[in-house]
């Protein structure tokens, strides 16, 4: 995201993940609400265009399970910087 001049704060937990399009850390609700909710809707509108689904909202986690693929997570990581570069 960083590249494509896209503030981006993230963090994980074990097989969850999350991010917000802000400049971080995310450490609260508070924070949280700083975040470009307009950009991320964007970005999750043409990630699910191309195929990947994620959680629509922005104050959702995402999960990776054992079932997810070195090629799936390649695949999606390809179509997060494609989509980046066009946001």
């Amino acid at each position: 995201a960083e590249k494509h001049g896209h503030a981006i704060s993230g963090d994980y937990a074990g097989g969850m993940f999350g991010w917000f399009f802000v400049d971080g850390p995310v450490k609260n609700f508070q924070d949280a609400t700083k975040a470009d909710a307009e950009k991320f809707g964007k970005w999750h509108r043409m990630m699910l265009e191309r195929g990947v689904y994620l959680a629509p909202s922005m104050y959702e986690a995402g999960f990776m399970s054992a079932s997810h693929t070195d090629e799936d997570i390649t695949r999606t990581i390809e179509i997060a910087d494609e989509v980046l570069s066009q946001l």
